[in-house]
């Protein structure tokens, strides 16, 4: 088995996964690299669900009887740890939506319904960057058809990383809000945090980032990033679908409008008028995802047990090893920096003139699980005139022995192919 340095005990984490156990297509053993699209989850995530809809399932706050009681404080006690996960000044500053994309809307929704001095209009810019998923893309498309506002965006350099040259041009006087993802789910490329926020802040300009892909993989830090949003998911982190976070300066989110209106975000309502609850429940209307935010915390007790700086180390020795190994097929193409360094732990590449969705078709015959398509990111593929790439992703349980299966199968796909 191949050793490499800075390696978790995959073994040993491998048996909380009983996902990984499976055998597929008539015993073939799971290979799984499709971590950027979801992470798989640990007995200890299972357990905390069962558990919460066993002993505690009740709606959150209001109850006063005892299961309400032990139902509000899991919720609350799923945003305490959140808070101390991604270093945030405040608890009442952590948000729950059902995935970023409804965090990313949230901020566009709110910013195109506030007063002055943060209303987006017609006199105003945004900005964004060619690498964004579509769901840091198209919420602000549809702010700027609906103000009128001017959309803007930093282009792509050939190695797959966002071009500078020209960021006083982009961010200027009438940028409003600037919107950019951490780590690109398709081309694995780290983003220049401080060079981007620093511009920002000159302008007086508003910053919020995509840690959808960074959150279950390194250590996050808002304050140490110095941006005013930061949303990311809990599918991908070891957690249940259907929840979100959205964390946001407390100062913004006294100040800003809500996004929803229902039950829970008030205060007091009347026929004629209503008033809102503060942050953060003035932006969750009606009964919220309790039992995913349960799964959440119990996701960030798992991921925080083992260490994000550990699992960053993991991760960057399994894709340097990954790059190396994929270089050595011939034909393939990364798409994205080809190297380890800033990068994140997914690569996607093309395989000569094969059709991604074949070579996703003929792995998966082989038990091994990729990604193809265009990952809801069109405009990088557009960019480098390729239809798709096949993508591999990789996490904390991914091993050396993955990385050889991959390129063992794509071997077979070229010689399928002929």
């Amino acid at each position: 088995m191949t050793q490499l340095p800075g390696l978790l005990d995959t073994e040993a984490i491998r048996k909380d996964f009983p996902i990984l156990d499976r055998q597929v297509h008539d015993g073939r053993k799971l290979v799984y690299l499709d971590n950027a699209a979801t992470s798989q989850k640990p007995r200890q995530v299972l357990d905390a669900l069962g558990e919460y809809y066993e002993r505690y399932n009740a709606n959150v706050h209001r109850g006063v009887h005892v299961l309400a009681e032990e139902a509000t404080a899991l919720y609350e006690g799923a945003r305490d740890k959140v808070a101390e996960f991604v270093n945030a000044p405040s608890r009442d500053e952590v948000i729950f939506t059902k995935n970023a994309s409804e965090s990313l809307n949230l901020v566009a929704n709110m910013l195109g319904w506030a007063d002055e001095p943060y209303r987006v209009d017609h006199e105003t810019e945004i900005v964004i960057t060619e690498m964004e998923h579509h769901s840091n893309i198209v919420p602000w498309q549809l702010l700027a058809q609906r103000t009128g506002a001017k959309l803007k965006w930093f282009g792509l350099t050939d190695d797959g990383r966002l071009d500078l040259s020209n960021i006083d041009e982009i961010i200027t006087e009438k940028t409003k809000i600037v919107s950019f993802v951490l780590v690109s789910n398709i081309l694995g490329t780290v983003n220049p945090v401080e060079a981007i926020v620093r511009r920002a802040q000159e302008v007086g300009a508003l910053v919020c980032i995509d840690a959808s892909q960074a959150a279950p993989h390194m250590p996050l830090d808002v304050q140490a990033l110095q941006a005013d949003f930061v949303a990311f998911t809990g599918h991908k982190m070891c957690g249940p679908t259907g929840i979100g976070v959205l964390w946001g300066r407390q100062e913004l989110l006294e100040d800003l409008p809500p996004f929803l209106g229902g039950g829970e975000m008030i205060e007091t309502v009347s026929m004629s008028s209503s008033t809102y609850a503060p942050a953060p429940h003035k932006f969750e209307a009606g009964t919220p995802p309790i039992a995913q935010a349960v799964g959440l915390g119990a996701a960030i007790d798992y991921l925080s047990g083992i260490g994000m700086d550990k699992i960053l180390a993991h991760e960057h020795a399994i894709t340097e090893y990954a790059v190396k190994r994929l270089l050595e097929v011939p034909d393939l193409r990364i798409i994205g920096p080809a190297t380890a360094e800033d990068r994140g732990a997914a690569i996607s590449f093309t395989l000569g003139d094969i059709h991604p969705h074949d070579v996703g078709q003929v792995l998966d015959e082989q038990g091994i699980a990729v990604r193809v398509g265009h990952h809801c990111a069109r405009p990088v593929c557009l960019r480098y005139g390729i239809p798709a790439t096949t993508r591999a992703s990789f996490y904390l349980y991914s091993t050396p022995a993955d990385i050889d299966a991959l390129v063992d199968g794509l071997e077979h796909v070229r010689n399928f192919f002929g």
